[in-house]
């Protein structure tokens, strides 16, 4: 049996983003509509793996950050709910790529998309998500909101090959890491925020300071990713535990780790993230090793640094509810425990 970790007593989880659902919470319920209307395809494999994938249990932070970011923007339209749920299908689209490219099992908690149907179904109607994506970008009408969120989808492909190439690399740096995270997955929610600001029609500063908090915010997001896969019970995190370190994926709290362990300890751990199976045994050296030389700490506190650079890109804007709401919202990315 592998470890479970807790770290309830290291983080305080609180309430869980009830100010942003205050806010918007009808909207995201129109979101949730909108992606069954999305979804119509003569194809019904296409809506049933769509909406499988889609009803299965993700936060919606993407779709909740354009929303809030177009409400603090003072956005007043009808246009944010389509978009929202075009950040979705991005995200989603990717979530169906990864679990094909990581061979995973598990995605929150239930059998991955490509378990039940297939890798080949899983990448085809990923390919459908991104096309269709596109596909309402283009409907939107707005040049500024498509160049956005395409050269995000742009720079996620970049970074999903980047992260290949990093692959059981031992000598991976923190700072060839983050760039790998932000390609990866912090440029989407920063892409999510950025269009709100867009919709609001806000001046060119106050557009780039909700870019950054998205991109800080998705960093943070990440990293706590990261130690969720060594620090989570399986259940509570909803995949596998263990399992970057399965496919050899040199995360934050194994960097830390490699800097600071011994010859010995570092000759076992590169034999083990390039190995093809992983052990029991194998794991549970690794994950001694990560808490023995404090990667969890050192990445949780990483986290928070990412999450402060967040709110403070927030203070040009007046206090307002939707304000708090996106502090709070970013407090919940590094107290979650899944």
């Amino acid at each position: 049996m592998r470890p479970s970790y807790s770290i309830a007593g290291a983080l305080s989880r609180g309430h869980v983003m009830e100010t942003a659902l205050e806010l918007i919470g009808d909207e995201l319920r129109q979101v949730e509509q909108q992606f069954k209307k999305d979804l119509a395809s003569d194809v019904p494999l296409i809506r049933k793996v769509g909406e499988y994938v889609l009803s299965s249990g993700g936060k919606r932070i993407r779709p909740a950050l354009l929303l809030l970011s177009a409400k603090l923007c003072e956005y007043h339209g009808d246009r944010h709910v389509p978009l929202a749920s075009v950040i979705e299908f991005i995200h989603t689209a990717t979530l169906l790529h990864d679990d094909v490219v990581d061979n995973a099992n598990i995605r929150r908690g239930i059998a991955s998309a490509n378990t039940l149907w297939g890798n080949e179904a899983s990448v085809l109607v990923g390919d459908f998500l991104f096309s269709k994506s596109f596909s309402l970008m283009v409907a939107d009408g707005d040049l500024n909101v498509l160049r956005v969120l395409s050269g995000a989808t742009t720079m996620i492909a970049e970074g999903e090959v980047l992260q290949l190439v990093c692959t059981s690399d031992l000598s991976l740096t923190e700072e060839r890491y983050i760039e790998v995270v932000k390609c990866k997955t912090a440029v989407l929610i920063s892409a999510a925020c950025q269009a709100g600001a867009i919709l609001g029609k806000v001046s060119p500063g106050l557009e780039q300071a909700l870019s950054e908090f998205g991109m800080e915010l998705g960093i943070a997001f990440q990293l706590m990713d990261d130690v969720l896969d060594y620090a989570a019970n399986q259940a509570e995190f909803g995949k596998c535990i263990g399992h970057d370190l399965e496919e050899g994926k040199i995360t934050l709290p194994l960097i830390h780790t490699l800097q600071l362990c011994t010859a010995n300890e570092r000759e076992r751990i590169g034999e083990i993230v390039t190995a093809q199976e992983l052990s029991d045994d194998d794991f549970q050296f690794v994950f001694d090793a990560v808490h023995r030389y404090g990667g969890i700490e050192f990445t949780v506190n990483r986290a928070r640094e990412y999450t402060n650079r967040a709110t403070s890109a927030l203070d040009p804007f007046p206090s307002s509810p939707v304000k708090a709401a996106l502090v709070e919202l970013a407090d919940y990315v590094v107290t979650r425990q899944r």
